[in-house]
């Protein structure tokens, strides 16, 4: 079985860049990047009774580093999973903060490697049902964190037309649109 037979950090910030030297099960040594910054989680709310999702949409510095027309995302919520929080704590908290919404009970869809090529995050992804009286906040984001979250309700029909059109750039939240699609197509009639 493949094994790391070596490992240097080159980097710590906000993540952690690491070269590890990997022994193949065929015997070959290689050298590649890692990136690890802890496993993070994110939840799809939504309102079944007026067919409506809320997002987030905010400046991710990934694709404007790789010069997307638009940086600005459309996403889920989501966010790193806080020591000793369980995941579905941490997207309750993070729809909290970041759309205003108090969701209840969660529904976990998928617990997988976000970026398995370079990252160790794993990504846990959860649906979450929440009706207009749960909207308690404005959302936004933290202040500290300087996210700038705009707060986008739209409707599953509108969502639907979107993943169809290859126009939801975030693959958590196109994963969700659609395993909530898969669920309960009923919604976006």
């Amino acid at each position: 079985m493949a094994r790391i037979v070596g490992s240097e950090q080159i980097h710590s910030g906000w993540s952690r860049l690491h070269m590890a030297t990997i022994q193949t099960d065929e015997g070959a040594r290689i050298v590649r990047e890692v990136e690890d910054h802890g496993n993070g989680a994110a939840v799809l709310p939504y309102d079944p009774e007026r067919r409506v999702a809320l997002l987030a949409r905010q400046l991710r510095p990934g694709p404007l580093f790789a010069g997307a027309a638009n940086p600005l995302l459309l996403e889920a919520p989501a966010g790193l999973i806080d020591p000793g929080e369980t995941p579905a704590d941490s997207v309750r908290r993070e729809a909290l903060e970041e759309v205003g919404v108090r969701l209840e009970r969660v529904d976990q869809v998928a617990a997988a490697f976000s970026c398995p090529g370079v990252s160790t995050e794993r990504l846990f992804l959860f649906l979450g049902e929440y009706r207009a009286i749960d909207r308690i906040g404005a959302g936004g984001g933290l202040a500290g964190e300087h996210e700038a979250i705009e707060v986008v309700e739209v409707s599953l029909s509108e969502l639907a037309r979107m993943a169809d059109g290859c126009e939801i750039e975030d693959l958590k939240t196109l994963h969700l649109v659609l395993c909530l699609r898969l669920r309960q197509p009923d919604l976006f009639g």
